[in-house]
């Protein structure tokens, strides 16, 4: 295999999950009586660019199709985030009615629906039918459709460049991702402003957190690497915001190359932080397979230590990093029975690979567990406030990311 972006040949592999079903493929009871497709999940760093990368097995139809089951509006924070975020770029940009906003993977409409509200005239780019319905109820023109250059020529032809191309957790999803961005640098109005926000890699790195790898996310992305993918295409990254949002991601602000906007001080010093931190040497990623067995061999200890005591643990969030540490830690419905989640798109379904039944969140008040593991540790407050009552009959929460802890609670 050769990197998605400078085609220089893969040879340093630095974590290997094993194999997996892809982590949004949730199983309906008819397909528990039928072969799930499991696909290796490795992960490659190029050493001349230095993006980190999973090695190529599986398209992005056979992970973003019709029945497409996370719902970015099922996380209060999340559309918090959003709103804020709304609020302050159309300041920052002087957003107004003549303005045009496009937002790729715009999901169930969890951010455009603020831009409608203002009177700003907005388009989502959504390729899943399930979220796409969802954000078209809201009063948003989406097109289902996947992003890149030839959609973006498409946009250009009908005079519908943008002011602001907005694009949350979508650019580690993109199996091309020089087309993209080439995609972007045509959708763009002379002026416009791009702005990603992304996990950083620098985090991942930095706490272990390997079970935010999965098949969905082709890339893991640092701003030196993201920096140079977007001069090859004759953009600039003119600023960036660190963010604890999915365990501390940034925000990049784009340009066209040619903009007079100046780089500020804040990317060359994240930079440099990230070539402090060792991120363009390999021995920092030497280490990590280690420390991802180390996490899953606690969490294996625990679980199987509650079994023989007779405790009862359940889990909340069917998230996509749930089931990457259920599927590394061969985690059956023998050592956690039920998983519980907000959305009813993943409600009376099954986790991919594990298998474990996914029910409503009053199963917890019907079972009383004494342990709850929140698997998207990355909303580990708001799970934890949203579920506090559990403390009545002396349940407690837990985490297995960083470091299996258990949780203190008021």
């Amino acid at each position: 295999m050769n990197c998605r972006h400078c085609k220089t040949s893969l040879k340093h592999r630095f974590l290997d999950l094993g194999s997996a079903p892809p982590s949004n493929a949730y199983l309906c009871r008819e397909d528990l009586n039928r072969p799930e497709q499991y696909f290796p999940l490795q992960i490659f760093v190029c050493h001349h660019c230095w993006l980190v990368q999973t090695e190529d097995y599986s398209n992005a139809d056979e992970l973003f199709n019709a029945d497409y089951a996370y719902f970015s509006s099922v996380s209060s924070g999340w559309v918090e985030h959003a709103r804020k975020y709304s609020k302050m770029i159309t300041g920052r940009l002087s957003l107004n009615e003549t303005s045009h906003v496009i937002e790729i993977a715009s999901n169930d409409g969890y951010l455009l629906k603020n831009f409608v509200e203002m009177g700003i005239p907005c388009l989502g780019i959504e390729p899943t039918a399930s979220t796409a319905v969802a954000a078209e109820a809201l009063g948003i023109k989406v097109r289902r459709e996947f992003f890149g250059e030839k959609l973006a020529d498409a946009l250009v032809v009908e005079g519908l460049q943008a002011d602001l191309i907005a694009g949350n957790n979508v650019y580690a999803h993109v199996p091309d991702i020089n087309d993209f961005t080439i995609g972007m640098k045509k959708a763009l109005k002379k002026d416009g402003t791009i702005t990603l926000e992304f996990p950083h890699l620098l985090e991942l790195l930095r706490h272990a957190q390997f079970d935010t790898i999965y098949h969905e996310h082709y890339s893991y992305l640092s701003l030196y690497s993201v920096s140079e993918i977007f001069a090859a295409a004759g953009l600039r990254v003119f600023d960036v915001e660190q963010l604890t949002t999915h365990g501390g991601s940034i925000r990049v602000y784009g340009c066209h190359a040619e903009d007079c906007r100046e780089t500020t001080s804040v990317v060359t010093s994240l930079i440099e932080a990230e070539n402090v931190f060792g991120m363009r040497d390999l021995k920092v990623y030497q280490d990590f397979q280690r420390r991802a067995e180390a996490i899953k061999d606690n969490l294996l200890l625990f679980l199987i230590e509650q079994k023989k005591l007779g405790k009862r643990v359940a889990a909340y969030g069917a998230a996509a990093k749930g089931n990457t540490l259920l599927n590394f830690a061969g985690i059956k419905p023998d050592l956690l029975p039920f998983v519980v989640d907000a959305a009813p798109s993943k409600q009376g379904k099954f986790m991919p690979g594990s298998r474990i039944p996914i029910l409503h969140p009053s199963e917890i008040d019907r079972i009383k567990p004494d342990y709850v593991i929140i698997l998207p540790w990355n909303i580990k407050s708001e799970v934890a406030e949203k579920m506090a009552h559990i403390t009545y009959w002396g349940g407690r929460f837990v985490t297995a990311v960083p470091d299996l802890a258990i949780l203190e609670t008021r």
